[in-house]
């Protein structure tokens, strides 16, 4: 059986899907499962156990540059790749956009093949209802879900099995081996949304309490913003233990997802940072300033204790405190097992 799955963007959405790859290898172990992705978050997905093909498509630079022949040739290649052998059995639009299903659409189907989509918007997520008359079979899924546990149920339907259990991401990382045995945190404070941010003051002071119990704190980066801002804290911490505070230089994608692989603990913001810290099963806790938690961020639901979404309700930014205590509750796991005894 072959399957083409459509998760275009962005990060954390596409780590969203990888649970669903995971489920169709457990009820098809033999189906081959290839992904339509934004080339920027293809290394990412090449990481995926049981993605046969990573297939890139320059959607959003191609809407920038629509009348070259640089993308009229790419497009035709695009066309070309989708319609050779003998045409997906399932292709499957996880996206629910019209942008999406209407890529799905160049796919070859097999005989007897099935286009998949979303058939409604569910809570918080972007859906368009043109994308449901662009696939054969739009599938409804429950308006209040978690948006890792869509793509799980709406895959689940499609293929006619039951996605039940913890969900495993499947994604691989090459950790470098550790400096010492001094545990590490990794304070994810960048997000694409400046209303996501937590304030600078508050990751200052919460950084003085995880330096204060023996980490070593680094700091991701990814923009220029982003950097500027780690380096403000980081020197704010460097009189309390210059040592073990440390900035990441800027790194593509498969770089940080190894470096994060290689900590023992993430503190970090709604991001798609964060999200693969989730995925790569590392104790966190992600923070939220809106309540939305419930639709994203770890859930106790998802069977993992150590990982645990921290907000107010929407109502305000939470607090250093509410975060430490969220902290201490899933660092015992983590010092349990990196700490020196």
């Amino acid at each position: 059986m072959r399957i083409l799955i459509v998760k275009l963007s962005s990060l954390g959405d596409v780590v969203h899907a990888m649970p669903a790859i995971q489920d169709i290898r457990r009820a098809l172990p033999q189906a081959r499962v290839d992904w339509l992705v934004e080339p920027g978050f293809a290394p990412l997905v090449q990481r995926v156990e049981g993605v046969a093909e990573v297939i890139p498509v320059a959607l959003r630079r191609w809407r920038s540059a629509w009348w070259t022949g640089q993308v009229r040739r790419e497009f035709g290649e695009l066309r070309r790749r989708l319609g050779a052998g003998a045409g997906y059995d399932a292709v499957i639009d996880l996206q629910g956009l019209s942008k999406s299903a209407l890529l799905g659409r160049l796919a070859r189907l097999a005989p007897g093949g099935h286009r998949f989509g979303l058939g409604n918007r569910t809570e918080g997520a972007g859906w368009e209802p043109a994308a449901r008359w662009l696939v054969d079979r739009p599938i409804a899924i429950e308006p209040h879900i978690h948006a890792m546990e869509r793509s799980r149920v709406l895959c689940a339907k499609a293929l006619g099995y039951t996605a039940a259990g913890r969900p495993r991401y499947g994604l691989l990382a090459r950790p470098a081996p550790p400096v010492d045995r001094t545990p590490t945190v990794a304070f994810v404070h960048g997000t694409s949304r400046d209303d996501k941010l937590w304030p600078h003051a508050h990751w200052i002071a919460l950084g003085k309490r995880v330096l204060a119990q023996g980490w070593r704190i680094v700091l991701p980066q990814g923009s220029e913003a982003e950097q500027t801002r780690a380096e403000m804290i980081a020197a704010a911490l460097q009189f309390e233990r210059a040592p073990v505070v440390q900035v990441w230089t800027s790194a593509g994608l498969d770089a940080q997802v190894d470096r994060l692989a290689g900590v023992q603990g993430v503190i970090g913001v709604d991001s798609g940072l964060s999200h693969i810290a989730v995925a790569l099963n590392l104790p966190h806790v992600q923070i939220y300033n809106f309540a939305t938690a419930w639709r994203t961020g770890p859930q106790l639901s998802h069977g993992h204790a150590h990982q645990i979404s921290v907000g107010d309700g929407g109502r305000s930014v939470p607090s250093v405190d509410a975060v430490w205590s969220a902290w201490q509750s899933v660092m015992p796991e983590t010092l349990g097992a990196t700490a020196p005894r």
